[in-house]
């Protein structure tokens, strides 16, 4: 009938054991916690990342748009070659050097 019953060092080692299984279903526990906890502030970090991607992207399109914009006026003003003319023919008429002499 001895050997149904354990014995103190049976009992030690099965409290052993039973310690190690609480202590590594806390270490896991604590594992998970801390994946979960990482997963949301990566997820946190990405989504503001996103936002930033897409403030950035509006503002490239307003750059984009001002520049098309601004290329467009620029035929529209006088070439340098243009105002060299004009200033050479006001030099020529001199309509102002006229009126004083009179």
């Amino acid at each position: 009938m001895a050997d149904y019953y354990p014995d103190a060092e049976t009992n030690v080692k099965i409290r052993d054991l039973e310690e190690k299984q609480r202590i590594l279903q806390d270490r896991v526990f604590l594992l998970g916690k801390n994946i979960v906890e990482t997963k949301e502030s990566h997820e946190k970090k990405l989504l503001e990342m996103k936002k930033e991607l897409e403030e950035l992207k509006q503002k490239v399109e307003r750059i984009v748009s001002f520049i098309e914009t601004l290329s467009g006026e620029f035929s529209k003003f006088a070439r340098k070659e243009d105002v060299e003319i004009l200033a050479k023919q006001m030099k020529i008429f001199q309509p102002l050097a006229k009126v004083r002499k009179t």
